[in-house]
């Protein structure tokens, strides 16, 4: 990135960067509070709850399903004595307060319980399924991330190219086209057209064997049995819906990078490094420091999104992960599997909100509790 070097500095932009210079709390000597050092206790804090109030919400979202999931999910096979048997062994006999009673307890001692469809206990159901979609999830994250990163910089440093106003029309197209049409256009034009990608029947090339289980994560048990082949079948297939998720989230990411760079460039810390001889790296990293904060809470946003479109995608290419586990808990109206779909993806999702908070924290001090408005 090349910045231009002002031909005059005046005293006000002088006196504004060395003010914000004063303000980085790595250069100051001032004694912190307690609130300052513990200032990470809150967003953690903040995380806890809204797990517990998730564990309610869906715990009456399924209660409002219409119908016997029992009933449901056997076909109406089971009626009188039999019936009533199978619904007071899965716990749902009594009213709706000893119902939230059981489905506490279990919680309280990691028991999701058992899944009406299926039979077995859904906590080994999501332990198979969780990992294939944070593979997913995974490299969604990491393409979508290195191609913003790359596109932004490009954008910011070469106003005038053609290619460059393409690629700033294409970012404002932020949430224009959902996954599942750019989904079915590329199995189209890539599978159907020119068989480029594989068939969208799982992860794995039917003639091969899956390695042996040992972290459920498909590519990473494939390396740890030392089988290529497998390896390169589960990237084979996880290559077109992870460039859907990126073609479908990276706008809204590119766009953030965008302004936050334009802003960090302009700002009056950035023309006083340049007119003090920084050098081209130590400008580099002071606007990238500047500008990543709102792109990294941008990145947690996107997870959601990713895991969301998970849902959607897994179904489409017939991947069988998470999302294809709640779309079939939904048509068995298997409600243990469906509020345990709903619990831990929350969960996995407060849980990176938590993350991507604290890393924009450290990257911007004044972000902490305790912190901003003593420095403004």
């Amino acid at each position: 990135m090349t910045v231009r070097e002002p031909d005059i500095v005046d005293d006000a932009t002088r006196a504004e960067a060395e003010r914000l210079a004063a303000l980085d709390t790595s250069l100051t000597t001032r004694r912190r509070s307690v609130r300052e050092r513990l200032w990470f206790l809150r967003p953690a804090g903040l995380t806890v709850a809204n797990v517990l109030v998730f564990v309610l919400v869906s715990f009456f979202l399924v209660q409002l399903i219409p119908g016997d999931p029992v009933v449901s999910a056997t076909g109406g096979r089971l009626s009188g004595a039999e019936l009533e048997q199978a619904r007071e062994s899965y716990g749902l006999t009594g009213s709706w307060i000893q119902q939230l009673g059981t489905y506490l307890t279990q919680l309280a001692h990691l028991d999701f319980g058992t899944s009406i469809a299926t039979g077995r206990p859904v906590a080994q159901d999501l332990a198979t399924r969780v990992p294939a979609t944070l593979e997913l999830v995974f490299w969604g994250l990491l393409l979508a991330s290195a191609v913003s990163l790359v596109t932004a910089h490009f954008i910011v440093t070469h106003r005038r190219n053609r290619f460059a106003k393409l690629l700033t029309a294409y970012a404002r197209s932020a949430g224009a086209l959902p996954e599942y049409v750019i989904g079915i256009a590329f199995l189209f034009v890539f599978y159907a057209e020119l068989h480029w990608a594989p068939a969208p029947s799982g992860r794995l090339d039917p003639l091969l064997i899956a390695p042996p289980t040992v972290t459920n994560f498909p590519m990473v048990d494939a390396l740890i049995a030392g089988d290529p082949a497998a390896f390169a079948s589960y990237a084979q297939h996880l290559v077109l819906p992870v460039v859907v998720m990126v073609v479908a989230h990276s706008p809204l990411l590119i766009k953030m990078l965008i302004v936050n760079l334009d802003q960090a460039i302009d700002d009056p810390a950035t023309r006083f490094r340049v007119a003090s001889g920084a050098s081209r790296r130590t400008v580099l990293a002071s606007i990238y420091r500047r500008a990543l904060p709102s792109a990294v809470a941008t990145l947690g946003m996107l997870f959601g999104l990713f895991l969301g479109g998970a849902v959607v995608l897994e179904s489409l290419f017939g991947l069988g992960g998470l999302g294809q586990y709640a779309v079939d808990a939904v048509n068995a109206s298997d409600v243990f599997a469906l509020r345990s779909f709903l619990l831990v993806t929350a969960a996995m999702c407060l849980v990176i909100y938590l993350v991507t908070d604290i890393v924009t924290m450290l990257l911007d001090s004044r972000r902490r509790a305790g912190v901003a408005g003593k420095d403004a």
